[in-house]
Formats: structure tokens, sequence, C-alpha cells
């Protein structure tokens, strides 16, 4: 983790050589000036502007070049806390946005502070640092941003695939899980065709379906299991989904 502020009087570029692999999320935050990104040396693939900031992934380092007169920040942090939402997807927006500011503060304050920290006291900082970022990804899913929605979908599937067992898994705790409102999950899955609702019981009627033939239990077992309200409810869902009863299905499949 990396915490780099810029105040350049004159034009400033990378040097000529490869970039190498860095498994690593970065925040630009450009008050003046710009910060022109690129693969190679010389070339712009994007330019963060004066008044806005950009969050992403950075599989390898990055060249960049900064015109005169640049103030700005860049924050490198780990990737494994924003696996789960960013992905491959960019964040931007306003430097001015709320979770920027509270980021921007507590960077500021690790800058200052940080040669008086204890050990715990830099991990306190880091672990809050990231805290605080994470949220940057949310930025946007809010809004009625249909490119947004497939990684936020995505993202509520992984987290359902965990616990399709449990019995409070839902809507509301996913949305919750992922800091976003019910509303934008509901929304993200109508943008791909989906209910929420029903591919969580899509997924549990396929795990439910594998058992029979595995195992053998009770029917009251599997329905209870995979949190069905009892072995009616349960039947009656899988006929409709496979065109046979669970007894029936497991009959033909031993």
């Amino acid at each position: 983790m990396a915490i780099t502020s810029v105040d350049g009087a004159s034009a400033a570029q990378t040097a000529d050589g490869p970039s190498h692999d860095a498994d690593q999320v970065r925040l630009w935050l450009v008050h003046s000036g710009a910060w022109a990104l690129g693969g190679k040396r010389n070339t712009v693939e994007h330019t963060v502007m004066p008044g806005r900031f950009l969050l992403r992934h950075a599989a390898r380092m990055r060249h960049f070049a900064l015109p005169p007169h640049t103030r700005a920040k860049c924050i490198v942090l780990p990737a494994a806390p924003f696996s789960l939402l960013l992905g491959g997807r960019e964040v931007a927006g306003p430097a001015d946005a709320a979770e920027l500011r509270l980021l921007v503060a507590h960077a500021d304050m690790v800058e200052q502070t940080l040669p008086d920290l204890s050990p715990a006291g830099v991990q306190a900082a880091r672990d809050t640092l990231v805290e605080l970022a994470t949220t940057v990804t949310h930025y946007g899913f809010d809004d009625v941003n249909t490119r947004l929605a497939p990684a936020l979908a995505q993202a509520a599937k992984k987290l359902a695939e965990r616990r399709l067992a449990d019995a409070d898994l839902s809507p509301a705790t996913l949305a919750r899980e992922l800091n976003v409102s019910v509303r934008t999950l509901q929304r993200a899955f109508a943008a791909g065709g989906e209910s929420l609702t029903a591919y969580i019981r899509e997924r549990r009627l396929e795990l439910a379906r594998l058992a029979p033939s595995a195992s053998r239990p009770a029917v009251s077992e599997i329905a209870a299991h995979w949190q069905f309200a009892d072995s009616s409810h349960f039947s009656h869902a899988f006929k409709l989904r496979y065109g046979l009863t669970p007894t029936e299905y497991a009959r033909q499949n031993t």
C-alpha cells in the first residue's frame, strides 16, 4: 500500500522500460492539471481530469504523464479486498463525492501521522484506508447505470453461492453485504432479465436435485437443508422445474 501526493511545477512522465506485473488496485485523484495513463509510454488510454477520480484494478504497472502544475494523489491498495465487486470495471466520478472526501481526509491524516504511529496503529490506519476505499467501489451503483448492473449481479451471485443453505439468505442480506439498496440489487438482476429471489430458488433446486441420487436422504431432510418451507412446497417446486417429484427423480437415477 502507498500514498503518493503530487504537486509539480513542471511536466513529468514515466521513463522508458517495460511495465511489470502488479496485482493492485489504484486510485487516482486529480485536483489540477491531469493524469494521463497508458499501457505504453507516449500512449494515452485514459486521462483523469481535474476534479475527478478513477479507481481500477491495475494488473500491470502503468505508464503515466503529468502536465505542468499538476496537483494530484495516487493511492495504491491491495487487490484482494476489492475483487468481489470491482472485477475488471473502472469506477470514476467527481472528487467531491462524499466517499472520496472521507477517503482523502483519512489518507491525509495517515501521511501526517505515520512516522509517529506504532505497528498496531499502522495496521489500523491501513485497514481503515482499505475499508473506506471499498466504499468507493459502490459509487454509482444507486444511479441508473446498466453498465454496472452485470458486475453487481455477479457479485451477489458469488455471495449467494456460499450460503445457499443458510436460512437468512435473502435479497436484503445480500444488499446489506454489498452496501447497496435492495431496490438497486433487484434492478441489477432485472437488467439481465432475472429475479434475485428466483435465482436463489433455482440454485437451491439444482443442488437439491443432486442429493437423491447421491445419498437418498428423506425428501423432508432435503427440503429443510435447502430452506424450503416444507417437503410439500419443495416437491411442488421440484416437479415444476424437472417434471418429476424428488422421489420419482431419485428412482429414475438410482
